[in-house]
């Protein structure tokens, strides 16, 4: 299988996952008050789906080291069409949470599944640009997602549901018939719990998921409080808001698109800990906005940093194994999902307190996330050399 013709398909099928997923982002909140939600019960509709993912994801990528990253990939693009469909025709509250729980549970096998199959299909050298690729398709998915949705709720508030669950069962098919399996590709024969709980986080591997738990978490503080900051810092509205995390998505797209130059010239260590430093940056500078294009450059700043750290730390991770890649990076989405379950609560309290909060917090989780990062390093050269820490 070549990888010039692999990764154009893997782009395709996770921009169009990541479009359809982010559809139904400007509606939800409204569509759920209009069923009778109460602003607590829209926030635990919104978390209930990741913690869903937070638990399943693990599950999904050992399930696709056994049996194969396509029909996994499919039982998740299957599961995210479902519970669009079951969103667009919920008339009572419960089933607003059975469609996100089912949507939580199977579509908890995309991300995983998606980057297992990058690690099968490149060398080491490659790995880092093809887990860019994803993230930049990933991003501008996400990008593209809202702005559609905004655009046919005008029309009627069910529409976004439906065209999300097309869009998600048109991936599926292509999936279906496109799309070639990648285990036999690696080299390397699968072997039945390859990977355990002892190998993922009883060595220095356990600092890198730490690691992106802390990056998810200031990040998903960041996402719920923006607006109210940006509102009150500089008078910015709802909609101008939208195009400066447009701005931002794309600068962290395009550097993750290029992340294959970058790491080859400097290594995922150097771009890790650039990737991590930016982001702190972008934290502080955030603090000083004052108008769009203040907040634009700040946000855009932010996420160039934030962009790299992600597609770096899964490169790095799977280049460990040998096999198993479906538990490695099932525990990645995992400790990402887990920041974005407390993420929001946490920066929601730290903003009632004081609105510079959660952004001093990015800084300061910044700081943990790179002393993190350097006892990784240690630990791992101690472990190259036979030693222990100790020793």
């Amino acid at each position: 299988m070549q990888l010039k013709k692999v990764l154009p398909i893997l782009f395709l099928i996770m921009f169009l996952v990541m479009v359809g997923f982010g559809i139904i982002i400007p509606v939800l909140p409204f569509y759920a008050e209009d069923i009778g939600a109460s602003p607590t019960e829209l926030g635990l509709l919104m978390a209930i789906y990741s913690l869903m993912q937070f638990i399943f994801a693990p599950i999904w990528g050992r399930v696709s080291d056994r049996i194969g990253r396509k029909p996994v990939m499919m039982i998740g693009i299957f599961g995210l069409s479902l519970s669009f469909f079951m969103l667009a025709l919920s008339t009572e509250l419960w089933m607003l949470f059975a469609a996100r729980i089912v949507g939580g549970i199977l579509s908890a096998a995309n991300m995983p599944t998606v980057q297992a199959y990058v690690a099968d299909i490149t060398s080491e050298e490659d790995r880092a640009k093809g887990m860019g690729i994803i993230g930049a398709a990933t991003g501008l998915g996400f990008i593209c997602g809202p702005a559609i949705g905004g655009t046919f709720t005008n029309i009627n508030q069910h529409m976004p549901f439906y065209i999300s669950g097309i869009v998600s069962f048109f991936t599926l098919i292509l999936v279906a018939l496109i799309l070639r399996e990648s285990i036999h590709v690696s080299g390397v024969k699968q072997r039945k719990g390859s990977i355990s709980r002892k190998d993922v986080f009883g060595g220095p591997l356990a600092m890198l998921y730490f690691l992106n738990f802390f990056v998810s978490l200031s990040l998903a503080g960041l996402e719920a409080t923006f607006a109210y900051f940006a509102a009150r810092k500089a008078g910015i509205d709802a909609v101008t808001l939208g195009y400066a995390f447009m701005i931002m998505g794309l600068a962290s797209a395009i550097v993750q698109g290029s992340m294959g130059r970058w790491t080859k010239k400097y290594g995922e260590a150097l771009i890790i800990q650039a990737g991590i430093s930016i982001s702190a940056i972008g934290f502080g500078l955030i603090l000083f906005i004052q108008d769009f294009t203040s907040a634009a450059i700040f946000l855009a700043v932010f996420g160039i940093g934030n962009g790299v750290i992600r597609p770096s730390v899964s490169s790095l991770l799977t280049k460990k194994f040998k096999s198993g890649y479906g538990v490695a990076t099932g525990y990645l989405s995992s400790s990402d999902s887990l920041g974005r379950i407390i993420g929001p609560v946490l920066g929601g309290y730290l903003y009632s307190i004081n609105i510079g909060f959660p952004y001093i917090s990015g800084m300061f989780l910044s700081v943990l996330a790179y002393l993190l990062f350097q006892v990784y390093t240690s630990r791992s050269s101690m472990a190259e050399h036979g030693r222990t820490p100790g020793t």
